[in-house]
């Protein structure tokens, strides 16, 4: 009676595949999950949604707006 003789080699193999593709899945997942990084905002859409949240009033916003145009150019 010999318990290797060779008979389950296949089912070892493809256990081993598995294993291989479950760590590599793991391991190299895409990294552009939704919610998982934050999108850095831009200084003009940070200005857009504190207006749009009433923060600021439209002369604030418009001055702010103004400011930040120049420092592009």
């Amino acid at each position: 009676m010999h318990l290797y003789n060779g008979h389950f080699w296949g089912m070892h193999l493809i256990w081993w595949i598995i294993w291989i593709i479950l760590i590599a899945w793991i391991f190299f997942i895409p990294v552009d999950i939704p919610y998982q990084k934050t999108k850095k905002d831009s200084p003009l859409d940070i200005l857009k949604k504190r207006f749009a949240k009433g923060e600021i009033s439209k002369e604030e916003f418009e001055e702010s707006k103004k400011i930040l145009n120049s420092e592009k150019q």
